[in-house]
């Protein structure tokens, strides 16, 4: 099968080549991949800035998010059948939706929301997990809450914004001046145009704080949490609790720690919490958001598709930031199906 391998870590790591489709396991499913989504992360593990603590055995393919149809049903999995439309993100180390197969653990996969195609079923899945993680199950978001997501428009923020919205919070978030007709669409209440303004001088009083973009902006960030309140971050500095998450040594507790210090310093200065998140796959937490597409709550935000042979290409305009709103996906669909 066709599949875009990570031979070695740097930007120029990652090439297309013909491999073996993957054997399936007890637990597994085969899916043919319809469509993959393109993610920060995959640059991320691209580049081995995860290597310490994600022992990925090169060469290995990459892509995080995948949907597509069943066609290996192993024997120890219930609940899906071969001609199943699915999507999941696959768990660490045994990512690869770009490829034309890949065998997933059942636990990691849900029903495609029926109301998607493949291509916008292909743009959710880590972007509506991470939100997910973040709102529900890390910060219990409540109903008159305050939550400020930077980065409304892109894949994640144009997620996180709909979702908080569907949990009753007031949403407040950082976009240029082009994507404030659409965040406002999402439900955003209030818009900073970072062009214009300081977010945290006209911002203040919050619940929670959302950060993707890391550095300066993080710290920043702390000064419009309410007392007590949470900032978290999806691009770090890590803390102890992702090595503690990935099952890594003690020792890389030690290191993770370090690294944060700093910020959790001046969070707890400001009496405030900052915590980083790092994605789990559950397919069970899938099946939840997929209703949520499927009655309306929740919809995919999609910039461009292009097709599977230039999936490397389509990795190269997001990170070039050349993504205009939500996500870059590819499609192994021809055109016209």
């Amino acid at each position: 099968m066709k599949a875009f391998l990570v031979e070695k870590y740097g930007k120029d790591g990652v090439r297309a080549a013909d491999v073996p489709e993957p054997t399936v396991g007890a637990r597994d499913v085969l899916v043919r991949v319809g469509a993959a989504g393109i993610n920060p992360l995959d640059k991320m593990v691209r580049n081995g800035e995860f290597k310490q603590l994600l022992k990925y055995k090169r060469p290995f393919v990459l892509g995080h998010d995948v949907a597509g149809v069943v066609t290996e049903v192993g024997s120890a999995v219930h609940g899906f059948k071969v001609g199943d439309e699915v999507y999941a993100r696959p768990r660490d180390l045994r990512v690869g939706g770009f490829a034309e197969f890949i065998a997933i653990d059942a636990d990691d996969v849900a029903p495609k929301p029926a109301s998607l195609s493949l291509e916008e079923a292909a743009a959710v899945p880590l972007v509506a997990l991470t939100a997910w993680q973040i709102l529900v199950e890390r910060a219990h978001v409540q109903p008159g809450q305050k939550v400020l997501v930077h980065a409304g428009a892109g894949g994640l923020g144009s997620t996180v914004i709909q979702l908080a919205k569907h949990l009753g919070a007031t949403v407040a978030t950082t976009a240029n001046t082009r994507s404030e007709e659409l965040v406002r669409s999402l439900g955003a209440d209030v818009v900073v145009d970072y062009t214009k303004e300081d977010f945290s001088k006209v911002l203040s009083g919050y619940d929670l704080v959302l950060d993707s973009l890391g550095g300066a902006n993080l710290e920043k960030s702390l000064t419009v949490l309410k007392p007590g309140g949470l900032a978290i971050s999806v691009v770090g500095p890590p803390d102890a609790g992702f090595a503690k998450q990935l099952g890594a040594p003690a020792v890389m507790g030690l290191v993770m720690s370090t690294l944060s210090r700093k910020i959790r310093k001046q969070a707890k200065a400001l009496g405030v919490r900052y915590e980083f998140l790092f994605m789990q796959a559950n397919g069970s937490q899938l099946r939840k958001l997929g209703a949520l597409y499927d009655s309306g709550k929740l919809r995919p935000v999609i910039d461009s598709t292009f097709p599977f042979d230039q999936t490397l290409e389509a990795m190269a305009h997001v990170e070039q930031g050349r993504t205009k709103a939500g996500k870059v996906v590819v499609s192994m669909v021809p055109d016209g199906e």
